[in-house]
């Protein structure tokens, strides 16, 4: 397959435009995200055409791919602050932590040939109306979610209707427009187990994870995600429990298979279970892997840190090694499982974000996930997304995604 395509080199740079937000420097009460904070109005286009009956969100002109394009200036950005929106984790709070520039909020993913509208969540919610959603992943796609909660939260809040035993899951509900959105996490998307917490994980790679498969064939949306934890130390195991191989194990007589078969091994599971899950009959969408590589002077745990503070330009960097071969791996197993669901009337859709945030190395936490004179035992957070964020872009194009599919 051919290198990730990224975009046009000549994208347009300003200086940072200085941004003043109020901080919120407490815990807000409510439910498990939190709640009870009032909006801010913001701006928006192209505009939302609404009458008495109807909202109509703007959508991008048939055949644009809003997965290649350039970041560019925005003057009306950010949806929302750590002030209007209480459901926003404290690591990921980098304005109530103190980081000194906001310029990373100030801009806007561009298509090629064409643009893309402002998030309207209104128009979201209706799309959504009397619906479900689910996210499957690890924590980024909780930093997914939470994202899709802040840019609804100018319409409605959610109330917390988590189960409280039997499924892991948390699930907030939409009471206006009857839509209900859960997360379940899974870290590899098969079964797996971390038998010592400095040892390798276990994956059995032909088993899809029981904590959420037997509880999604209701939903009508699936969005699945990961790539992250496929860089630790794992065995490879497979349906009969016969160990198989590993990554980074250094046990003699096992075979290095490396992350990207352990990847690949755990999509084609995840992907072709949700093709044939017994009572599912709506859309799966497959995000690909967000950009691991921004960590520079170090790796995660040996001192790396993104202290970038604007986008780069697409002749600045490109997708490459490890993130290249997952991103490869995720779009063929992708490609495969969609030709076994047409069959079953099960429709899979590809959310291609790597491209676009492959670019954003300035929107990380990096250390502004905490006090700086708190004495926690934190790595530099380069993996998360700043809410608000560059992240706010995956809903955008979820959303453009769900009007295409309707």
């Amino acid at each position: 397959m051919q290198k990730l395509r990224l975009v046009n080199p000549t994208a347009l740079f300003l200086p940072a435009i200085v941004l003043v937000l109020f901080v919120v420097t407490t815990r807000l009460p409510g439910t498990f995200f939190g709640a009870g904070i009032p909006t801010i109005p913001c701006s928006g286009y192209p505009p939302v055409i609404r009458n008495s009956t109807s909202v109509v969100a703007g959508r991008v002109p048939k055949g644009c791919d809003i997965f290649r394009g350039e970041w560019v200036p925005d003057y009306a950005a950010p949806y929302y602050t750590n002030r209007s929106c209480a459901l926003i984790e404290e690591h990921q709070n980098c304005m109530k932590y103190g980081r000194p520039d906001l310029g990373f909020l100030k801009w806007r993913w561009r298509p090629e040939g064409c643009e893309l509208p402002r998030f309207d969540a209104a128009g979201f919610l209706h799309a959504v109306r009397n619906r479900s959603m689910v996210f499957v992943g690890d924590s980024l796609a909780r930093n997914h979610m939470q994202s899709l909660m802040c840019l609804l939260s100018k319409v409605e809040y959610p109330k917390d209707i988590s189960p409280t035993k039997n499924q892991p899951a948390v699930t907030m509900y939409y009471e206006s427009h009857d839509f209900t959105l859960s997360i379940f996490r899974s870290l590899f998307l098969v079964k797996s187990n971390h038998s010592s917490s400095d040892g390798p994980w276990n994956l059995y790679l032909d088993e899809p994870d029981d904590g959420w498969l037997p509880f999604v064939s209701g939903y009508d949306y699936i969005v699945i995600s990961g790539a992250t934890w496929f860089s630790h130390p794992s065995m490879f195991y497979d349906a009969g429990g016969r160990l198989v191989g590993c990554q980074s194990c250094g046990v003699p007589g096992v075979p290095e298979l490396g992350q990207r078969y352990s990847l690949r091994a755990a999509f084609r599971t995840a992907l072709r279970a949700i093709a044939n899950l017994e009572g599912f009959t709506g859309t799966a969408i497959v995000r690909t892997l967000t950009a691991a590589s921004h960590f520079e002077g170090g790796d995660w745990d040996k001192g790396g840190n993104c202290r970038r503070t604007r986008p780069y330009a697409g002749n600045e960097t490109r997708v490459a090694g490890k993130e290249l071969d997952f991103y490869t791996a995720q779009v063929e197993e992708f490609n495969a499982a969609k030709e076994a669901a047409r069959g079953r009337g099960v429709r899979m859709m590809l959310m291609d974000a790597t491209a676009a945030m492959v670019l954003r190395p300035d929107g990380h936490p990096s250390r502004y996930g905490h006090w700086a004179h708190e004495n926690v035992t934190l790595y530099n957070d380069c993996v998360h997304w700043c809410l608000p964020g560059p992240v706010d872009v995956w809903n955008q194009m979820l959303l453009q995604m769900l009007l295409a599919a309707s």
